[in-house]
């Protein structure tokens, strides 16, 4: 089994990774993403706590949508979308860093 010592070392190093894991949560949650629909006539910009902070519509959209506003609506929803799966896949990617090499459900017990 471990030591005292070893077992204070192994505490201290995953109360160290907590530390880092939280600071990283919260450099996600100002780092933003661009979603995009329509080749790029609707964006959205939102940060990976998936706070949105802008919507931007092409003037030309808006001009065609007075005669289909459910073209705008599904619009604005995959940009959305879009906006989150990148959110997800940033976060995802910048938290692996963490959970590297540590067993099955060990990751867990840092979230």
């Amino acid at each position: 089994m471990f030591s005292k010592a070893g077992l204070g070392g192994l505490m201290q190093q995953a109360q160290k990774m907590q530390e880092n894991m939280k600071k990283a949560q919260a450099e996600l949650a100002q780092t933003e993403v661009e979603g995009q629909a329509g080749n790029g006539l609707v964006k959205v910009v939102a940060t990976c706590s998936h706070e949105v902070r802008e919507v931007r519509i092409d003037p030309q959209l808006i001009e065609q949508a007075v005669d289909d506003a459910e073209m705008l609506e599904d619009l604005i929803l995959a940009a959305l979308n879009d906006a989150h799966q990148k959110g997800e896949a940033t976060t995802s990617e910048r938290m692996s860093k963490f959970t590297q090499g540590l067993p099955a459900g060990m990751g867990d017990f840092f979230k």
